[in-house]
């Protein structure tokens, strides 16, 4: 039995070709955010699918490589350390997730977006919040993403160890917290947020 959302009511099909978009990354001290957008092939059904902070990592991974499979198509994009700083992570979210919606092809006909806000853009599309479990386009964007995030702060431990970026993927953990304070911050740490501020601020 498929445990794929069902097709959301609030969402006009009429047979479009339908792209789901989610971010990854938000919360995060340090590390580029992450967005994902997918339109999914009728033919080739995905079982599985849902929210990817409820699956475990081996699954998101396993499913991750299917999405990349069997989708019509899908792209991941991201906003970077400094752009997030400059626009702040709300508008630093929406912008990754618009280049992640513009960089499909075929082009959308309709796209659902996970959360409250949509980008600025010309697409026909709504904003669904917690789309990524009532829309499987929005569920595949968002293993996408979240997958693709979790490589990169392991890329990032490599270069960064002293911070655990791979157990917490730079997530404010006590770990990262204590390790801020004694070190203060990297290149890739977000200076606008407040627990990074006040890490430079004692380590100054």
């Amino acid at each position: 039995m498929s445990t794929q959302p069902e097709r959301d009511p609030e969402i006009p099909y009429d047979g479009a070709l339908l792209a789901g978009t989610d971010e990854a990354g938000r919360g995060p001290l340090a590390g580029d955010l992450y967005a994902a957008a997918v339109i999914l092939d009728p033919n080739q059904p995905i079982e599985g699918l849902a929210d990817s902070k409820k699956l475990s990592e081996t699954r998101r991974n396993a499913l991750y490589e299917e999405i990349c499979n069997k989708s019509l198509c899908w792209s991941i994009s991201i906003a970077s350390v400094g752009e997030v700083d400059r626009l702040n992570v709300l508008h630093a979210s929406m912008l990754a997730m618009k280049r992640a919606v513009q960089s499909l092809q075929p082009e959308p006909e309709f796209v659902a977006v996970d959360g409250n806000r949509l980008p600025p853009w010309s697409y026909q599309s709504i904003a669904l919040v917690k789309g990524d479990s009532r829309v499987e386009e929005i569920s595949a964007a968002s293993i996408l993403a979240k997958v693709a995030r979790d490589r990169h702060m392991q890329e990032m431990h490599q270069k960064f160890p002293d911070y655990g970026f791979d157990q917490h993927k730079g997530y404010p953990t006590k770990h990262h917290l204590d390790m801020l304070k004694q070190i203060g911050s990297c290149e890739i740490h977000r200076q606008s947020y407040r627990p990074v501020k006040q890490a430079d601020l004692f380590n100054s």
